[in-house]
């Protein structure tokens, strides 16, 4: 090269270094003397010049390897007939570094092209740059050409194709091993756990222990670990907990984290706690993990706890902690916690584009406090799908349905593509209002205009809108047109309709399909009996509860309830044992006077009993929901709202009475509403009663 051409290869890369150079720390640098600062940049591009002028171009290239300009090093590269082995090391690096393939591979070209011959570390790191860049042809090319291997190259080599999921190549390479050492088995464990297959990951953890002279590293029982919490299988996690402590890596607290994960999933919160209560510098993830699993197993006393220590530690909650306790507030619709929260977060500062603000909305929402849940939307400036589809279900649920459709139009008009998710809140708000042209709009928009796919809640939902307002005939149409087969929550949805309309025919055949899906859900076999009541048909309803006898099906009892001052009260209907009981039973009587003169008539017809009408009238004002509503009148200051929560379907005497209590008292009385599918989820969702023992009435959540 003649010193023209020199000088300007030199050029060129004073001009890329400066320019490469000026970055946001530049307005600080041009505060220091303009000398200084030139002659730094200027020594800089010198030593490339110098270097280049002494056809020193290996030198050269170790300089801009240094800076990281690969692009450059690859040009000058060109230049370089032999530069000597640490000069391609150190290319072969930075090409790893950058997953750069194609700048890779003209290295690998040139090593050809010059004649020099490679030993094994630069091959182990032609190897490792071609399995991190993705090209595992070209690393096994180079390793079957390899004249020598050592044992870096055949774990280079496996824990390329184990990471990249193709676990039996791993396996056949690591059979062939001559020798392994913990890398190797660490590459396999990882690679069976990456490609869910934990039976495996096990298996080779085991032999790894039987192996003279193996000893695996933390990476490996960390594996090893995340394999047992997969199964789960609590035994083995055991045996590696052993391990751990026997070998002497009980010192890593990302391996303690990593058991405590192993126990929660396997279902051993207190090992799980014993875990965390070892682990000497908590991060937020182990105090979210840990929190989590308290939830997760329904203990929920002692994840708000240790919720409340988390807080005072002085550690600062992230939005998965966030989520995390607000879904908790949501599945035990425990407002007042989650307010708590709320207001935790607003002191702390939390992303109103993050997901525990999704959470809020949805917590808001399943708690019945529309108007807290609309706040937190509003104040965000771009809500997500997920808080839209919580707040238009939410209105829906709650008896509004007209604010649901005016924001699932708001959705739209944002831009936000709506998912099948949101269709199913819209279809239910449809269902709530009795929108039947309507819903059917909405129901065939979605495939014709949305471009979705209808799912089997859309017809569950189109098929409850249908069956409450009497169209059988299309009602039978939509099922039959089906692509998918008719779910449990559909039949139950038609049976509810059929017991609306008092179509007795088409509940028995709603009934016949949800035997055979549930043969033991006592709803099926009262409502049946309920439909054969009211139809006058007293042998078949005899029938019907005689069946329920012979295979011990028995009803589910009815219940509803509020929350004061952060305390629940549960109540079933007739029940007597709540300390207020005669003061509720008296203010309920002297309710009962006012509403008559309002207008107010006792749907005696819904008392399938041969019983006088005076004795169903009676039986109709101790409902468990009347009982909820007059205790929380009694126990709340003048004006303020109530919720009641049921655990099944609100009758249509208590739908009615309440909203003659909310006129006489002045009170807004809300009562989130559920469609019959969608009680199917919810009580399968949060199962309060049976799960936190809340008989007798009062139990303090926390």
């Amino acid at each position: 090269m003649n010193q023209s051409s020199v000088r300007k290869l030199s050029t060129f890369h004073v001009l890329v270094i400066l320019k490469r150079n000026i970055s946001s720390s530049y307005a600080s640098m041009k505060r220091i003397p303009e000398k200084k600062f030139f002659k730094s940049n200027q020594e800089d591009v010198g030593v490339v010049e110098r270097l280049c002028k002494g056809k020193r171009f290996g030198e050269a290239i170790d300089v801009l390897c240094e800076q990281k300009l690969l692009g450059e090093a690859i040009q000058l590269l060109g230049r370089a007939k032999k530069p000597p082995a640490s000069t391609y090391c150190n290319l072969i690096q930075i090409c790893t570094q950058k997953r750069a393939l194609e700048e890779g591979k003209k290295v690998h070209q040139h090593i050809r092209a010059s004649g020099f011959v490679p030993g094994v570390v630069i091959r182990n790191r032609l190897l490792r740059m071609y399995t991190k860049c993705g090209s595992l042809v070209d690393a096994r090319k180079v390793f079957d050409e390899m004249p020598q291997r050592d044992v870096c190259s055949w774990n280079v080599m496996v824990n390329g194709y184990a990471e990249f999921g193709l676990v039996e190549e791993a396996r056949k390479l690591f059979d062939e091993m001559p020798e392994r050492d913990s890398y190797s088995w660490t590459a396999m464990v990882a690679g069976y756990v990456k490609r869910d297959q934990p039976e495996e990951a096990l298996m080779m953890y085991s032999l790894m222990q039987k192996e003279p002279n193996s000893k695996g590293n933390i990476f490996t029982v960390s594996s090893a670990v995340a394999a047992a919490a997969e199964i789960p299988c609590i035994r083995r996690g055991k045996e590696i907990h052993g391990h751990v402590v026997r070998g002497g890596l009980d010192y890593d607290e990302v391996l303690w984290s990593s058991l405590m994960d192993m126990y929660g999933k396997c279902g051993c919160i207190d090992e799980a706690r014993s875990v965390f209560d070892k682990i000497v510098d908590k991060d937020v993830v182990s105090w979210t993990s840990m929190i989590d699993r308290y939830f997760k197993s329904r203990r929920w006393r002692e994840g708000f706890c240790l919720f409340s220590e988390l807080v005072g530690s002085g550690a600062q909650p992230n939005e998965y902690t966030f989520a995390g306790v607000l879904n908790a507030c949501t599945d035990l619709t425990t407002e007042e916690v989650g307010k708590q929260v709320h207001g935790y977060m607003t002191r702390v500062g939390y992303d109103p584009y993050s997901f525990a603000s999704s959470s809020l909305v949805d917590m808001y929402t399943k708690c019945g406090n529309m108007e807290s849940a609309k706040h937190v939307v509003d104040g965000c400036p771009k809500p997500d799908l997920f808080s839209w589809t919580s707040l238009i279900g939410g209105y829906a649920q709650n008896g509004e349905p007209e604010k649901a459709l005016k924001y699932f139009n708001l959705l739209l008009e944002s831009g936000t593509k709506p998912d099948h998710i949101t269709f199913v809140s819209v279809l239910s708000a449809c269902t709530h209002a009795g929108l039947v042209e309507e819903g059917l709009k909405y129901f065939y928009s979605i495939t014709e205009k949305h471009e979705l796919s209808h799912t089997d809640d859309h017809y569950t939902c189109l098929v409850d809108l249908l069956a409450r307002s009497g169209r059988f005939e299309q009602l039978k149409d939509i099922i039959s047109q089906m692509p998918m087969k008719p779910s449990k929550f559909l039949w139950a949805s038609v049976l509810g309709g059929c017991s609306t309309h008092g179509n007795v025919d088409l509940a028995e055949e709603a009934a016949k399909e949800l035997f055979k899906i549930e043969p033991e859900n006592p709803a099926t076999y009262v409502t049946m009996a309920n439909i054969y009541a009211a139809a006058g048909k007293w042998e078949e309803e005899g029938r019907m509860r005689k069946r329920m006898s012979e295979i011990g099906v028995t009803k589910r009892p009815g219940s509803s309830w509020t929350e004061i001052k952060r305390k629940r009260h549960v109540f079933i209907a007739a029940d007597t044992s709540h300390p207020m009981h005669d003061q509720i039973v008296e203010y309920l009587g002297e309710l009962r006077k006012k509403m008559k003169e309002e207008g107010y008539v006792p749907a005696t017809n819904l008392v399938l009993h041969d019983v006088e009408d005076e004795q169903k009238e009676e039986n109709l004002v101790y409902h468990s929901e009347k009982l909820a509503v007059a205790f929380a009148i009694l126990s709340t200051p003048e004006g303020t709202g109530i919720k009641v929560f049921k655990n099944l379907r609100s009758c249509v005497d208590c739908h009615s009475a309440i909203k003659f209590i909310s006129k006489i008292t002045k009170r807004k009385i809300t009562e989130p509403c559920y469609s019959g599918w969608a009680l199917f989820w919810l009580m399968q969702k949060i199962h309060i009663c049976s799960t936190l023992g809340l008989l007798p009435m009062e139990q303090d959540l926390l």
